[in-house]
């Protein structure tokens, strides 16, 4: 099983929309296994988001990211980067397609509701830049057997 790291970032907390989105990750059978608000501060944005540090909206960005609390929630389960992903929809709000995350609550590229991890890779660094190896925890679902076939769990 994978695991990927999705950030609610500060518009989807003043919206009011994390758990609509929290209940959409666990309808489709993605198991939390790790949760946790917190406000991000520079080092951890400018590390998150180093491929952005040179664009002239990054300083803008910064500043929308650390306005409020954010939510960090790391997701488990088969193919769990490119599922999340392809519920979340393009960066773009207005490019994605009603359906998706953003294409249901984001009209804005910047404001974009969630960061979702964009490889395998990244979804392990990512995961360890925001929570200790304590705060993933490893549980069965009591429904595993209904969301998985027999060859598809491990």
């Amino acid at each position: 099983m994978e695991k990927t790291l999705v950030i609610f970032k500060p518009d989807a907390l003043n919206r009011g929309v994390i758990g609509e989105i929290i209940e959409r990750f666990e309808n489709k059978g993605l198991k939390i296994v790790g949760l946790k608000m917190k406000h991000l501060d520079d080092p951890v944005l400018d590390e998150h988001y180093a491929h952005l540090k040179d664009k002239p909206f990054f300083a803008a960005y910064k500043k929308f990211m650390m306005r409020a609390p954010s939510l960090v929630m790391a997701l488990e389960g088969n193919r769990a980067v490119e599922v999340v992903r392809a519920m979340a929809g393009p960066t773009y709000g207005v490019e994605a397609a009603p359906g998706t995350i953003r294409g249901d609550y984001s009209m804005s590229q910047g404001y974009n509701i969630i960061h979702a991890s964009d490889s395998l890779g990244a979804a392990d660094k990512e995961i360890k830049r925001f929570f200790e190896a304590s705060e993933i925890f490893s549980y069965q679902r009591v429904d595993w057997e209904v969301i998985y076939a027999e060859d598809e769990r491990s």
